[in-house]
């Protein structure tokens, strides 16, 4: 591990630019919840278990149209607690080392812990769009609050409204199977970040917390490595590096991030 530690901290040191790819195992740290299957999920929010309905089920948007109490309950509870939430210490040493940010979290973490210039490919629960949509207009979510029943886990009060038309708002997030989510503001940060990385050739690319069942961020950390081979892949659970193109820390966020800081100095 030590000589894994080490190297990870000499392709950090000798980069030019740090792009961190940062999937949900990244807040785990700062005390977020970890989705990892039906029964993590479930032991984050057990009303939902009573109900027998998984994440991957209440992050549909058929819900907002069919069942907009529940839809907005779940939403509205993680836009709580996201709010509520401190970035760990590891944020802090990455935005130190001048990292650029590319990350399928909705969380807002990032921004958060002062960084710019967040490429969230999934979106972000901080801004919301119409349900419809009627525009393709998406604007910050920074007033709204919604009351959750903690036994029932449904939206209890009035529910966010569309600026423009007045109907049902949701979140501006990428659900499962869903065509109507406005990506504008993402493909947008996305862009910035593919001419980003067109002008920092040396880049050292550390992956945190991302896992294979939605590859999302593994890919585009191993995209943006690809030719350098400067992958750092940090997971205490799926940490492996393919053909051997990087450096795999099996470990958490937080204390490889510490590791790594106390290394470069």
């Amino acid at each position: 591990m030590n000589e894994a530690l080490d190297r990870a901290a000499e392709l950090i040191s000798s980069a030019d630019a740090v792009l961190v790819c940062a999937g949900a195992g990244i807040g785990v740290d700062s005390g977020l919840p970890d989705f990892r299957g039906a029964t993590g999920f479930w032991q984050a929010y057990p009303p939902y278990e009573r109900l027998g309905l998984r994440f991957e089920e209440l992050a549909d948007p058929v819900h907002f149209a069919e069942d907009p109490t529940l839809a907005w309950g779940f939403y509205g509870h993680r836009l709580d607690l996201y709010r509520r939430t401190v970035p760990h210490d590891g944020f802090r040493v990455l935005r130190e080392w001048g990292a650029r940010v590319f990350t399928s979290n909705v969380d807002g973490q990032f921004q958060r812990a002062g960084f710019a210039d967040v490429a969230e490919v999934h979106g972000s629960i901080h801004h919301l769009q119409c349900v419809e949509p009627c525009t393709d207009d998406v604007w910050p979510a920074d007033d709204v609050v919604v009351d959750v029943d903690p036994g029932s886990m449904r939206a209890t009060g009035p529910l966010p409204s569309c600026r423009n038309c007045g109907g049902l708002a949701r979140p501006n997030i990428l659900m499962f199977g869903d065509w109507s989510w406005v990506g504008g503001p993402s493909q947008k940060a996305l862009d910035a970040l593919a001419q980003w990385r067109r002008a920092h050739r040396n880049l050292a690319v550390l992956e945190l917390g991302a896992g294979v069942a939605v590859p999302t961020v593994r890919r585009q950390a191993e995209l943006a490595s690809a030719a350098s081979g400067a992958l750092i892949r940090i997971n205490p659970r799926e940490p492996e590096v393919r053909h051997g193109r990087g450096v795999s820390l099996p470990m958490g966020a937080l204390a490889a991030i510490t590791e790594l800081a106390r290394r470069i100095g």
